[in-house]
């Protein structure tokens, strides 16, 4: 059973009621991925079809940015006073991460109840077990009340598992090379398996993309004849030095860190707008202000700061993919000073580039692999990858270990690496 489907120890008979769901499930299919539809169509089928009775739903997919989108949206929303039921993927430190239910972590007694009913539907058919979860998710969403229902799209758009619902409006957030083996290796193969979440009629949001990536989402909206709002023509979003602007309303910077959360901001609220829903400045300006979403350049206080040097930062971002690695690499050239850089990442990413991209810009880099880290690439490959230049940790106490001056120090290249420096850190994601 891989880490993505592990419980924390607990003595919850809910939570080991989960626990235990979610392992039968993980048996039902041999491959954790195998996009298709027809399976989980089968099954939502016999639960009574709960996608078809869902509030206005948001549905958010790209390469880098989705779930800063999908956190921007649901607490602009909240703050609206709208009751926001939310689906992402996957969970850093709790299975209950995925679904929030009307602004709330789904408990396990709900969870479990849930994967009950899905296992009673399914009777032990082939099933993926990010489509039962998905069928799940649903189900909660359907028999809770809610105003809108924002979800993410798991892996590509098309065939993902999430497809199934009738948006109120779409968004596709950057798009970078990342899971070539089942979405194609080229930038335009990946942004047709992104643009089949576009519907017809049905506005689709994009930010700023490469010219094959647009030309492929435009000519797929234009088959659907679906509104194509496009940042800089329908809508805009700026930074300014108090702020941002969206669409000539001035308005704070999103409580999350780095300057591409600005385009992150900008496309959450078109895609509210284009859903439908009319957003208060006011509630805009708070939600922009309380978002929260960890691993996503989140600057870490607690046990793992004082393994450093007194005077020391400590920062995790989830970013693994070349898209990411740009962004990063943009944030360490506006960060003053210099930065080490602890690494590690899963065995199927394109490491060489990552670091290609990051190095001129990091003082140290450690490679590092965590014991429970879901598939983490070896040590020594990561060392390969870099021509030799990065120092093993081997793992992210032994890294920090080596740092014995103040520094400003980055953890990054894969969220399931994220999730276990949380756990190390003692946070919980509420």
């Amino acid at each position: 059973m891989t880490n993505e489907l592990q419980q924390e120890a607990t003595s919850s008979p809910a939570r080991l009621k989960v626990g235990a769901a979610l392992k039968r499930l993980h048996q039902l299919y041999p491959r954790m991925i195998d996009l298709k539809i027809d399976r989980l169509q089968r099954l939502l089928a016999d639960l009574g079809s709960p996608e078809k009775h869902l509030p206005p739903v948001i549905h958010v997919a790209g390469t880098n940015g989705k779930g800063s989108v999908c956190a921007i949206a649901s607490a602009v929303a909240e703050m609206a006073g709208l009751k926001t039921h939310v689906f992402t993927s996957p969970h850093l430190v709790r299975f209950n991460e995925r679904i929030r239910l009307a602004g709330t972590l789904v408990t396990d007694d709900q969870l479990a109840e849930a994967l009950d009913a899905v296992e009673a539907a399914n009777q032990a058919a082939q099933i993926t077990v990010f489509e039962a979860i998905t069928a799940a998710a649903l189900w909660l969403f359907a028999r809770i009340q809610a105003d809108v229902c924002i979800i993410e799209v798991g892996l590509g758009g098309r065939m993902d598992a999430t497809n199934v619902v009738s948006p109120a409006a779409c968004a596709i957030t950057s798009i970078s090379l990342d899971h070539q083996d089942f979405l194609g290796n080229t930038l335009e193969l990946i942004a047709g398996e992104k643009a089949g979440i576009i519907k017809p009629d049905i506005p689709v949001i994009t930010g700023y993309q490469p010219a094959e990536v647009l030309a492929r989402i435009a000519a797929e909206a234009a088959q659907q004849h679906a509104p194509h709002l496009r940042r800089g023509l329908e809508w805009r979003v700026e930074s300014t030095p108090a702020g941002m602007v969206f669409d000539g309303i001035a308005l704070p910077r999103p409580a999350l860190a780095g300057p591409h959360q600005i385009e992150n901001a900008g496309i959450a609220l078109a895609a509210l707008s284009a859903a439908g829903f009319n957003i208060p400045p006011q509630a805009m300006e708070m939600g922009l202000r309380r978002v929260a979403w960890p691993a996503r350049l989140q600057q870490l206080r607690g046990p793992l700061v004082s393994l450093l040097p007194p005077g020391s930062q400590l920062w995790l971002d989830g970013a693994h993919n070349p898209g990411g690695a740009d962004v990063l690499a943009q944030q360490l050239q506006d960060w003053p000073g210099p930065t080490a850089v602890i690494l590690g990442m899963k065995q199927s990413k394109d490491v060489a580039e990552f670091i290609r991209i990051l190095a001129p810009h990091v003082s140290t880099l450690y490679a590092v692999a965590e014991p429970k880290q879901h598939l983490a690439l070896p040590v020594a490959q990561i060392i390969e990858a870099s021509g030799g230049r990065a120092l093993p940790g081997p793992d992210l106490r032994g890294a920090l270990a080596q740092i014995t001056s103040p520094s400003r120090v980055l953890i990054c290249g894969s969220l399931y690496l994220a999730g276990e420096v949380l756990k190390l850190n003692e946070i919980e994601i509420a």
